[in-house]
């Protein structure tokens, strides 16, 4: 008996109840198999609690059972509370569009609500609507909407886009005068073609202000090559293949008019929805059929590194929802551990976007959910020395634009977990100036962090000369070339925690 409760895990007992009641021919193994003999001798059992389960809820037949479980609908509330889905979110794309001419052709017969909680816990093919208060032509719609073979998604008109995704560009809030824009990390290209938009609705007549975009993986430039081409943004967005960010020199003449810079470096994912391991219940089609097999978790998925899949070839805009899937690098080893090793990396990158000479702007954001890789990350980087050279602080929140100003989520303090001083006014007025997103709440959103820095204009720091860049970096990083930063960054158990202190501490000692 100890061996079959060893082999019985949850997902196979769900297999083999699913073959012994639904299957054709039953559990696939032979008569006198230890774990075809654990479940059938609760045949009887597990039949009765199916056909209660049918009947509760109202259907006739196995077979109108099982289509409402693979369409969602016995999700119902629990108890008084309604029960929170996380909505369709989608942007609609003014380089190519208005969101008055999609309301009256794509979204035409879809009633407007002005509650999102309407959304949230309808049934998941209703069409209802809600347009978001805080990012401009975005509209939330219940989860189950495919809107993937519609003529204005194939036709890059509309964008799959997490209302979260949609802060940091919405935040930077590039203007005319800010010059061109960088956005340091891009594929699949969802933020540079937000980014893009918000340009192209600002450009003044004439004027070539323009999104340069960096990818450093290969397969992830042709990606982003196609989004920012079938969002018909091409003429405005600058990509720049297989070239890594870090790599970049901040006093070089090629990015003299960059005035802002969109940073989402490679993170935790530890806010992106559906990264829990919960069991899903779900009836396969057919009588006989079994769920597909799971795909194993790669060792180093992550935003800059991941080879497109052979759906991303295709002739659409086949990036669905968020963008961040991708995004997350996995969590192996000790927590502690890989959120040092991120945040040291997603530092040395904020940094370096400090060090651009005309740079006035940047957003940095992540989709974790952790203080490390967060608000953590900005009182290092307020503290640093490039920033204080520079003349950068954090953008306040009665400075942000006015979407952004109205969200009621604001930064938290963990301070056992940042080893520098930080003076209790100015630990106010960061924490109230950066945004966060909770996952499972009434705003629908996945966990997202964003923060907005700029740089005094009155500031006249002197050019810092490339050599001394690449001196501090080397002292910082042991020597390690971009790509290597990104490699030591995101490996299981790289910088253990006694080491990590030890280096803050000597930071910390320095400023």
């Amino acid at each position: 008996m100890l061996i079959i409760f060893e082999q019985l895990t949850p997902i196979l007992a769900l297999l083999l109840t699913h073959d012994l009641l639904l299957a054709k021919n039953g559990v696939a193994a032979a008569a006198n198999h230890v774990l075809k003999l654990a479940i059938t001798r609760h045949k009887a059992r597990l039949s009765a609690e199916l056909t209660k389960a049918r009947i509760r809820y109202g259907y006739a037949t196995i077979e109108a059972f099982r289509e409402a479980v693979n369409d969602g609908e016995l999700e119902k509330d629990e108890g008084d509370a309604p029960k929170s889905r996380h909505p369709r979110w989608v942007r609609i794309n003014t380089v190519k569009t208005t969101l008055q001419q999609q309301l009256s052709t794509t979204f035409a017969g879809f009633v407007k609500t002005e509650n999102l909680s309407e959304v949230l816990s309808a049934p998941k093919k209703s069409k209802i609507y809600y347009e978001d208060p805080n990012i401009p032509n975005l509209l939330a719609l219940p989860s189950k909407i495919d809107l993937s073979r519609s003529i204005a998604y194939t036709k890059g008109q509309i964008i799959f886009q997490d209302k979260a995704s949609c802060f940091p560009a919405y935040l930077l809030d590039p203007q005319p005068d800010d010059g061109d824009v960088i956005d340091a990390t891009a594929a699949p290209g969802n933020k540079t073609t937000h980014l893009a938009a918000i340009v192209s609705d600002r450009r003044r007549p004439g004027e070539e202000q323009k999104v340069i975009a960096f990818e450093r993986d290969k397969g992830r430039t042709f990606t982003l090559q196609k989004m920012v081409k079938l969002a018909s943004a091409d003429s405005i967005v600058q990509v720049k293949g297989s070239s890594d960010f870090i790599a970049a020199k901040p006093g070089s003449d090629e990015y003299a008019n960059v005035g802002a810079i969109l940073l989402d470096p490679s993170c935790s994912g530890t806010g992106i929805v559906g990264r829990d391991d919960a069991i899903k219940m779900h009836l396969p089609e057919s009588p006989n059929s079994r769920p597909a097999p799971q795909k194993p978790e790669k060792g180093k998925k992550r935003k800059r590194d991941d080879a497109p899949e052979e759906a991303d070839l295709s002739a659409t805009l086949d990036l669905d929802m968020d963008e961040s899937t991708p995004e997350e690098t996995p969590m192996h080893g000790k927590l502690a551990e890989r959120l040092t090793a991120l945040s040291s990396f997603q530092l040395h990158i904020l940094n370096h976007a400090m060090r651009f000479e005309s740079a006035h702007k940047i957003t940095y954001s992540t989709c974790s959910i952790h203080f490390e890789e967060n608000e953590g990350v900005v009182f290092q980087a307020l503290a640093s020395s490039i920033a204080k050279e520079r003349g950068w602080s954090i953008l306040k929140r009665d400075q942000q634009v006015d979407g952004m100003k109205k969200w009621h989520r604001r930064g938290v303090w963990e301070d056992e977990k940042l080893e520098i001083d930080v003076d209790e006014s100015l630990k106010s007025d960061v924490l109230e100036a950066c945004i966060r997103c909770d996952k499972g709440t009434e705003e629908g959103t996945m966990g997202f962090f964003v923060a907005a820095f700029v740089r005094d204009g009155s500031s006249h720091s002197a050019p810092i000369m490339e050599t001394a860049i690449a001196e501090v970096e080397d002292e910082e990083w042991d020597g390690f070339s971009g790509d290597e930063m990104v490699e030591e960054a995101v490996k299981p158990v790289e910088i253990p925690a006694a080491e990590g202190t030890e280096k803050r501490k000597k930071k910390k000692r320095k400023h």
